[in-house]
């Protein structure tokens, strides 16, 4: 008789415990690819807010005959919409957004200069899309 030789063989459960963990390794390498290159997932309308806020004044305190100035502030690549309100009054440069919600919008409080002396409360906001 021979001897048998149990070399080579592994038992059913780890050959399963082990196709799990390469299992479980290859969707999570999927799932992370999946959101890669994906522009919906950005947020571009936040530091394009707070650049296009710097290029209107200082201070806290937007000139709105910046407004096409600041409209240069926008990411390359991207349409952007630059919307200042303020004691019933409107300043927007940039082409109109879509309605379809492809635009990601962010907006604040900020200050804004009517006439040298004269400062009321108003609204920033941007709106960029591709």
């Amino acid at each position: 008789m021979s001897r048998s030789s149990r070399r080579g063989q592994v038992e059913p459960l780890a050959a399963l415990v082990v196709l799990l963990a390469v299992t479980g390794a290859v969707t999570t390498y999927a799932a992370a690819l999946d959101g890669v290159g994906r522009e919906a997932d950005r947020d571009l309308a936040t530091p394009t807010l707070d650049r296009v806020a710097s290029a209107l004044g200082t201070g806290g305190v937007a000139d709105p005959n910046r407004t096409r100035r600041a409209h240069r502030a926008g990411p390359s690549g991207y349409r952007l919409n630059v919307t200042v309100a303020a004691a019933g009054r409107r300043w927007t440069a940039g082409p109109a957004p879509p309605r379809d919600g492809r635009a990601d919008a962010a907006s604040r409080s900020i200050g804004v200069r009517l006439e040298p002396g004269r400062v009321r409360p108003g609204r920033l906001r941007v709106e960029v899309w591709t």
